[in-house]
């Protein structure tokens, strides 16, 4: 094999609580992560040597400061690889979002050139190496629905449930710098108070595929700073809820806002509604998805139908 395409698929925080800080400069969190259908289509094509990256968004960096031309730089080295690879990036997710799409891309890369090298890495040896590179990379290389604690590198998977409709909003121009926010929860961490842990409830409401109150359950500490400061995902989350959602949610940092619905067709019906409302917002409807990478099959080998 000398090329696949992978679809890297973006991830929603169905949970997000922030227990304190770590010696390492990071927070200790319990996250309940979840993938949904929306992806970046990647193309990965082996060379002679070197690694060299495109991508379809301009504001997008093609070189070291990528996490997906990271990704092909470590196994370089961690593995001694030789071969080198062309990268090429389909953006869909957008950027700067709290949807993981870097991680994801850089997932992508991990998951392909494990095959396209031939270099035999298992799923966790996989995720060892994404650790590496940012928190969110290890649970998209395998995706899914999963408890992660540490710093989000510990992941423990639960049951899958594939399908529930997800309306996503973002505002177009605004991109929130995970960095910033978690620095400003833990500078106002005090003054914010301890809130009571409703881990359990998320994950009961997942155990018995209770979608209303999985809705009920949703959390993100982050919203605390981050809404304050941008009054559109405060405002946004609001108008999810009053379209129709279940429940709605900021993911990860922001600022993107997500709305759990009861059906496809009342997301699609919100969309347009709330397109007509937000000029400067871009709408997705998508759905929980069961994996986060998926290699797209070579069309030279399928038989024909």
């Amino acid at each position: 094999m000398q090329a696949c395409t992978l679809m890297a698929r973006a991830k929603i925080n169905l949970y997000l609580e922030i227990l304190g800080s770590r010696p390492d400069g990071y927070s200790e969190v319990a996250m309940v992560l979840q993938s949904i259908r929306l992806a970046d289509r990647v193309q990965l094509q082996c060379c002679p040597h070197g690694i060299h990256l495109t991508c379809d968004r301009p504001e997008v960096p093609a070189d070291a400061r990528n996490l997906a031309y990271q990704a092909a730089e470590l196994l370089q080295k961690e593995c001694q690889a030789t071969m080198g690879v062309e990268i090429r990036l389909e953006k869909q997710i957008p950027v700067a979002a709290g949807l993981a799409g870097g991680s994801a891309d850089a997932a992508a890369v991990l998951v392909g050139l494990n095959q396209l090298w031939g270099l035999g890495l298992t799923v966790g040896e996989l995720q060892s190496l994404a650790a590496r590179l940012g928190s969110d990379i290890p649970f998209c290389v395998q995706g899914g629905t999963q408890l992660a604690t540490g710093r989000g590198e510990v992941l423990e998977p639960l049951a899958d449930w594939e399908g529930i409709p997800v309306l996503l909003a973002k505002p177009k121009h605004l991109g929130v710098s995970t960095a910033w926010a978690y620095q400003a929860f833990r500078s106002r961490q005090e003054s914010l108070g301890p809130a009571l842990p409703t881990l359990p409830q998320v994950l009961a409401a997942l155990s018995r595929q209770d979608l209303p109150a999985l809705a009920r359950s949703l959390r993100n500490d982050l919203e605390q700073v981050v809404l304050p400061e941008y009054a559109i995902v405060g405002e946004l989350r609001q108008s999810l809820l009053a379209a129709g959602a279940l429940g709605a949610l900021m993911s990860g940092s922001g600022p993107t806002v997500f709305g759990i619905m009861p059906s496809l067709e009342l997301a699609a019906q919100a969309r347009d509604s709330l397109r007509r409302q937000f000029q400067d917002v871009e709408f997705w409807v998508t759905q929980f998805a069961p994996t986060g990478i998926v290699l797209e099959p070579d069309p030279c080998s399928l038989s024909p139908s």
